[in-house]
């Protein structure tokens, strides 16, 4: 038999969202209703007709809540096979009742931990009974239809208005598919809690869970299929944004703005205004300055070409002037931490551009971890939240930077944390001019980005690279000086980078030779 008739409901929930109505629909089909707590409260003030659970049981709630529902009357009527006459025979002999549908939304653990609560509040937000009952109604599925989620209030209504008062084994699948599923993430979050809470550093097991944001079209590639999640650490971003206009976001599009928001955040928005242009998760245009549409010109200046079909992120409200620019260009997706009246509406006439607004800057200083698949296993690092604030900078040259040199390596750096290694970067000013991104050799790296420089300078009609007294920054340290070389001849006066190199000695002399400056950070941003 597929269908199975709901004669008896068990409603214990901490959200009370839509519970009312659904209630009401339930009796309505004159089905009996047992609740706990609050829940019963809230439905026998609403006149409904509801039975206590220690009614059921014969046992009283005791404590603090602790238990009510662990008992054989409420796991018997919900594990026990109908058609199973063994089965049967217990539940006369015991009498215990069928209950045919569970209704349980979980503690609000992940909430009072979210909220920073103490230890003892987040302990006493672990639910026992809630997720015992799920589990147990959602083994029995054959017979039990269980409920988890708000939204799924109205798939059982339409069900039982669909079949007068029954249910398929189709939707109860479904339902007990997301009930697992729903427990396992609330353990994950509980023992990710605890691991952090204990400060331990190698958990024997890892959980991760997350929370369906959006089916995509398809991944990386047409053939490739894609999901996206939200979950993990509680930073502003791309997955707590709000896409106010435009297409829907792609595999591609996400990933790449999530990698252009984490690049922007490293500016304070209160200092300067700060635009990052990003193509396939690289910058090819960063730049700060006193007003967003100053930013978005000097970081467009480094690399117009790939800018195209690029994503825009900015530190500080979108306003309209800085939109008028951007929409000049062919962009994919702009996201910034609000934007004003203007903006909106000018954005509103490139109805597929897609635009997303947080209600803040992601912390570059903030913890959390990156998740990365291999063959059979997965790699977990905290995420790189070093910053060039917190290096002690080692000025090992003869000569020292002058302070717009300084200014300039510190912003550079900063850049090249969000650049694919082997990371070289040109700034000056407080731009990016040329960007080496990604290849196997490091001094290949320096000559692309002063090619970069050099097409820019050439594409604003200028007569000298960009480079042309330049500062670059590295990301991890210069094996030989052929690649400080290649950027003395591209026109750089002076270098940042985290030193540790076997040859340091070398590098040093290289750069004392051609008289600039070079500083050591003592910290390498590897970004593979």
């Amino acid at each position: 038999m597929t269908t199975r008739p709901i004669r008896r409901a068990l409603l214990s929930v901490s959200d009370k969202t839509g519970l009312v109505d659904f209630a009401k629909c339930l009796i309505e089909f004159n089905i009996e209703l047992v609740s706990t707590g609050g829940t019963a409260a809230l439905l026998a003030k609403e006149g409904l007709p509801v039975r206590d659970i220690s009614d059921l049981t014969g046992f009283p709630e005791m404590m603090d809540g602790r238990v009510k529902t662990l008992h054989p009357v409420v796991h018997g009527g919900l594990l026990a096979i109908r058609d199973n006459p063994v089965h049967q025979q217990a539940q006369i002999d015991h009498k215990i009742g069928n209950i045919d549908l569970v209704v349980v939304n979980l503690y609000p653990f992940e909430a009072t931990v979210a909220k920073g609560a103490q230890s003892q509040d987040c302990i006493e937000n672990i639910d026992i009974g809630g997720p015992a009952m799920i589990r147990s109604a959602a083994k029995n599925h054959q017979d039990v239809t269980v409920i988890v989620d708000t939204d799924d209030y109205q798939k059982v209504m339409d069900d039982l208005n669909a079949h007068k008062g029954v249910t398929s084994l189709e939707l109860r699948q479904q339902l007990a598919a997301r009930a697992y599923a729903r427990t396992a993430a609330y353990d994950a979050a509980i023992s990710k809690w605890f691991a952090e809470d204990l400060q331990i550093k190698s958990p024997q097991r890892q959980s991760f869970s997350g929370e369906l944001v959006q089916v995509l079209r398809y991944g990386e590639n047409p053939h490739q299929e894609a999901l996206f999640y939200s979950g993990g650490s509680q930073r502003e971003g791309v997955a707590t944004a709000e896409q106010v206009q435009g297409k829907e976001l792609s595999f591609n599009n996400i990933n790449d703005t999530d990698a252009a928001f984490e690049c922007v955040s490293e500016f304070d928005a209160g200092k300067q205004a700060a635009v990052a242009i990003i193509k396939h998760a690289n910058p090819c245009g960063v730049a700060l300055g006193k007003t967003l549409s100053e930013a978005y010109h000097r970081a467009l200046l480094c690399d117009n070409v790939s800018a195209f079909g690029g994503i825009v992120a900015v530190n500080r409200p979108l306003d309209g002037a800085v939109a008028e620019e951007i929409i000049k260009v062919f962009t994919e997706v702009i996201i910034a931490p609000g934007a004003d009246q203007d903006a909106l509406g000018i954005i509103a006439g490139k109805k597929n551009l897609r635009l997303l607004l947080t209600e803040g800057l992601a912390d570059p200083a903030a913890g959390g971890r990156n998740v990365r698949t291999v063959a059979g296993g997965y790699l977990i690092q905290s995420r790189d939240s070093g910053t060039v604030e917190a290096c002690n900078l080692q000025v090992v040259t003869k000569r020292a930077p002058t302070e717009q040199e300084l200014s300039d390596m510190k912003f550079a750096f900063k850049v090249a944390k969000h650049v694919k290694s082997n990371a070289i970067i040109y700034a000056k000013n407080t731009a990016t001019v040329g960007i080496g991104a990604g290849q196997m050799s490091r001094v290949d790296s320096s000559r692309i980005a002063a090619h970069k420089a050099q097409e820019a300078a050439k594409s604003s009609g200028l007569p000298e690279s960009l480079a042309i007294g330049s500062v670059v920054a590295s990301d991890a340290f210069f094996p030989f000086a052929d690649g400080l070389l290649t950027a003395v001849e591209a026109g750089a006066t002076a270098v940042i980078q985290p030193g540790g190199s076997m040859r340091d000695e070398e590098v040093i002399a290289a750069a004392d030779d051609a008289g600039i400056a070079m500083v050591f950070t003592g910290m390498r941003h590897f970004r593979h």
